[in-house]
């Protein structure tokens, strides 16, 4: 994990040490969707269910949508004094492909037969990512002024890449939940084909995502929007 402080692409040095993390207390959040799929226009629910016991930890999303069916994303894993360790993530359409991490030797293996990716501790997957960086901002979010960008090995169930996350700044949203102050983050894409992810975490609810929106190079997309939240 790389931690630039604004204007660190002009001779400001970069940080590679560990930062503090502040796991938010286990939590069912529920949102409203809408996306479009192949110019198809759709509404759908989500929901992101996290816990931990303070030394495993489960997070799943879901997202279903009539005439679409359901999306799931599964991430299990160890909790850390660094934060999530996983160790297999999942993603399931109409079947699932996993990726399993395994730390000791370095590397994060696919069912889906593709090649072997190299590891370190503080990668993460496509879903623990967004809790990683909630626990960041919530030990210590004056670390993370407008324009400081993270970034992290993100590993998807076929491959891994890093990814690098802008502090865009503070933003007041109007969701379906209310009006909540948060944080934007943003995926900086490195190549022409990469996906788009902003995203928001609320102070009010432990820095937790409350909208979530991903966009594809194609310009399919699908915006996350907090509407309710719970204990799981």
């Amino acid at each position: 994990m790389d931690i630039t402080p604004p204007g660190g692409g002009t001779g400001h040095p970069s940080s590679t040490a560990p930062p503090p993390v502040k796991l938010p207390a286990p939590m069912r959040l529920a949102f409203d969707v809408g996306g479009q799929a192949k110019r198809f226009q759709y509404s759908a629910r989500a929901e992101l269910v996290w816990t931990h016991d303070g030394n495993r930890y489960e997070a799943r999303q879901e997202i279903s949508a009539f005439l679409m069916g359901t999306r799931a994303q599964t991430s299990v894993g160890q909790v850390t004094d660094r934060g999530l360790l996983p160790t297999r993530f999942g993603d399931k359409a109409r079947s699932e492909q996993a990726a399993h991490f395994d730390f000791v030797q370095g590397r994060a293996t696919f069912s889906a037969n593709t090649p072997a990716a190299a590891i370190a501790p503080g990668a993460q997957d496509r879903l623990s990512v967004f809790i990683q960086l909630s626990a960041m901002l919530a030990a210590d979010p004056g670390r993370y002024p407008a324009g400081t960008e993270i970034t992290l090995t993100t590993v998807s169930a076929r491959a891994a890449d890093r990814w690098t996350f802008r502090v865009e700044g503070q933003e007041t949203l109007d969701l379906p939940v209310g009006s909540m102050p948060t944080w934007k983050l943003q995926r900086i894409p490195r190549r022409e084909y990469d996906q788009k992810a902003e995203l928001w975490l609320a102070p009010s609810l432990q820095y937790l995502p409350v909208r979530i929106r991903l966009t594809q190079a194609n310009g399919d997309f699908a915006d996350l929007r907090l509407s309710a939240s719970s204990p799981p």
